[in-house]
C-alpha cells in the first residue's frame, strides 16, 4: 500500500513539470515564442561556431600553402591574397545564413548566396574608394608589378619591403620597421621603382667636391681605392668592359661648380640596401683619407666687412 501511493506521487510529480515546460515553451512574449527563440538562438550559435571553424581551416591551410611555397622560393603574394577573399566569402555566407533565420529575409538572404547577389551587394553597400581598392588589389596580383618581399620605392616619398597585399591595403615596412599602409587604388597610381623586380643589383652614385686647386688625378685614384677596399662592392662589367679595360668602380667629373669640382663614382653593389649601406660607409673613409692626402673638400664661406664710419 505505501509503495502504491509512492509511485502515484512520483508519477504526479513528473507530469508538473512536463506540463510547466510545455506552458513555457508555448508562451508568448512580443508574439514570439520561447520555443522559437531558443531554437533560434541554437542556430544562430551553430552558424558562428560552423564559420569559426571554416575560417580557421582556411587560414590553417593557407599557412600551410605560404609555408610550402616559400621554402620553394616561390611567390606568395597570390596566396595570401586569396587568403584574404576566402575569409571574407566565408562571412558573407555566415551573414546570408543568419538573414534566412529571420522572417521576411530570406529573399535578401537568397540574393546574397547568388554569385550575381554577392557583386551587387559588393557594389550597393561599398563605398567608391572601397571598391576601387579592391579592384586595385586585383591589378596588383595579377600584372605583378611588385609582389611580397619586394623592395620599393612610391613617388620618391615612401621607401620600403612589401609585407602584405590585402584587399584595401598593401603594406610596406621600412628601414624604422615602421609599417606603412597604402591603399591599392593610391599605389596602382603612383610611380614605383622596384629595386628587387629583374636584375637586382643596384648602382650607388659616390659625389665627392674637391677645391680647384686639387690634383684630379689622385684625388679620383684615392676614391678608387676606398671604394675597391668595400666588401659590398660588387663587379658589374660585362666581359666586352673588361676585355676593354672598363675600371671596376668608373669616377668621372660631373660638374664644375662655383666653389668645387665634383667626382661621381659608380659603384655598384648586390641590392638597393646594400648600395645605401656601402654609400654611407664611403662618404666616411673617403672623407677620412682625403685628410690624410691633404685633398681639400671645399664649402662655401663669406667674407664679411664691416665699416666704421668714426675712423
Amino acid at each position: 500500500m505505501t509503495s502504491r501511493l509512492f509511485l502515484n506521487s512520483i508519477s504526479e510529480i513528473e507530469k508538473v513539470p512536463e506540463h510547466s515546460l510545455k506552458h513555457l515553451l508555448n508562451e508568448a512574449h512580443f508574439n514570439i515564442k520561447v520555443e522559437d527563440a531558443i531554437i533560434f538562438g541554437i542556430k544562430l550559435v551553430v552558424i558562428y561556431l560552423i564559420v569559426r571553424i571554416l575560417t580557421a581551416i582556411a587560414k590553417y591551410l593557407f599557412r600551410h600553402t605560404m609555408r610550402k611555397q616559400a621554402e620553394k622560393g616561390m611567390d606568395v603574394t597570390k596566396v595570401m591574397f586569396l587568403k584574404q577573399i576566402v575569409v571574407t566569402a566565408i562571412y558573407i555566407i555566415g551573414c546570408a545564413t543568419f538573414l534566412s533565420l529571420i522572417p521576411g529575409m530570406e529573399k535578401i538572404s537568397n540574393s546574397i548566396l547568388a554569385s550575381a547577389g554577392i557583386l551587387a551587394m559588393a557594389v550597393g553597400l561599398a563605398s567608391q574608394e572601397a571598391l576601387s581598392n579592391i579592384v586595385g588589389g586585383l591589378f596588383i596580383i595579377f600584372t605583378r608589378p611588385f609582389k611580397v618581399g619586394d623592395f620599393i620605392k612610391v613617388d620618391d616619398e615612401v621607401v620600403g619591403t612589401v609585407i602584405e597585399i590585402t584587399l584595401r591595403h598593401t603594406i610596406l615596412q621600412n628601414v624604422e620597421n615602421r609599417m606603412i599602409l597604402i591603399p591599392n587604388s593610391k599605389i596602382n597610381s603612383a610611380t614605383i621603382i622596384n629595386s628587387s623586380y629583374g636584375d637586382s643589383s643596384t648602382c650607388a652614385f659616390i659625389d665627392i667636391g674637391v677645391s680647384y686647386d686639387t690634383n684630379l688625378d689622385q684625388a679620383i685614384e684615392v676614391m678608387r681605392e676606398e671604394i675597391m677596399r668595400h666588401k659590398l662592392l660588387i663587379d658589374h662589367r660585362t666581359g666586352e668592359e673588361k676585355k676593354a679595360g672598363v675600371p671596376e668602380v668608373v669616377i668621372k667629373v660631373i660638374n664644375l661648380g662655383d666653389s668645387a669640382i665634383t667626382l661621381r663614382a659608380w659603384a655598384w653593389a648586390s641590392t638597393a640596401t646594400d648600395a645605401t649601406i656601402m654609400k654611407y660607409d664611403l662618404f666616411k673613409s673617403i672623407k677620412e683619407r682625403f685628410d690624410k692626402e691633404k685633398i681639400e673638400i671645399p664649402y662655401p664661406y663669406f667674407n664679411q666687412i664691416v665699416k666704421n664710419e668714426g675712423l
